[in-house]
């Protein structure tokens, strides 16, 4: 079997790709030295590269596409591109990251006033894959309710007959866990448009808070509102 050898490309390519610069820019950060080689080669704009190559302000590249974004989403912000609907999740990122091409978007939406758990990935196959109807990863969220649970809902909602305003088709089971009568956790495998406040809705009820705490095997964990952290793609369970 072959070795095969890390892909090369243009450095501005490169560069303009992950977000560092536009390709214009190159010729002059690699005469100030905020570009280098990290075995200390020459470069110039149309010199072929590798990724684990190129330095920036002496420090390695981002990862190269395929990130994968985990973040505590605080509430407020909107997961959107279009900054005309208010201050947008990618604001929190730094600014290279928001100029990467193919750019960085949220796997699924998490509403203004949902805080928590939120994925985003640059990787147009994961996403796609992830946001598709096919795939059932199991999501938990926390809700407070507006008026007393009335003691039917876990049962409507594990019966996989639960019927949505304006859906075809009913809801896939869903696990709900008490905690008191305004209080609960809800478990569910879908991701339907504002799902866990339509489904409350469905039983009479109204979500006045709501805040997503895992995603498949994928906690916050000690991440603070507002902060995120890289993951490794292949621990998104499927």
């Amino acid at each position: 079997m072959k070795n095969s050898k890390p892909s090369k490309v243009r450095l501005d390519k490169l560069l303009a790709n992950l977000g560092y610069c536009v390709r214009k820019e190159v010729a002059a950060l690699l005469r100030d030295g905020i570009i280098t080689h990290s075995e200390g080669l020459s470069l110039k704009t149309d010199t072929k590269v590798s990724h684990d190559e190129i330095l920036f302000e002496n420090e390695p590249l981002d990862p190269p596409s395929g990130i994968v974004i985990l973040m505590h989403k605080p509430l407020g912000l909107v997961c959107s591109h279009d900054d005309g609907e208010g201050k947008l999740v990618y604001d929190l990122l730094p600014l290279r990251w928001r100029m990467r091409d193919p750019k960085i978007s949220t796997i699924g939406r998490l509403d203004k006033e949902t805080s928590g758990l939120l994925l985003l990935t640059d990787d147009g196959q994961l996403l796609h894959r992830l946001t598709s109807p096919r795939h059932h990863v199991a999501k938990l969220y926390e809700a407070t309710l507006d008026r007393p649970l009335r003691g039917d809902e876990a049962e409507i909602f594990a019966s996989g007959t639960l019927m949505l305003n304006g859906e075809k088709f009913p809801c896939l089971p869903a696990k709900l866990t008490v905690i008191d009568d305004t209080h609960v956790t809800l478990e569910i495998t879908e991701g339907r448009y504002h799902q866990v406040r339509r489904m409350f809705a469905a039983v009479g009820n109204h979500v006045t808070a709501l805040h997503r705490s895992s995603f498949g095997d994928l906690t916050l964990g000690d991440l603070e509102v507002g902060e995120y952290r890289l993951i490794d793609p292949n621990k998104i369970t499927e």
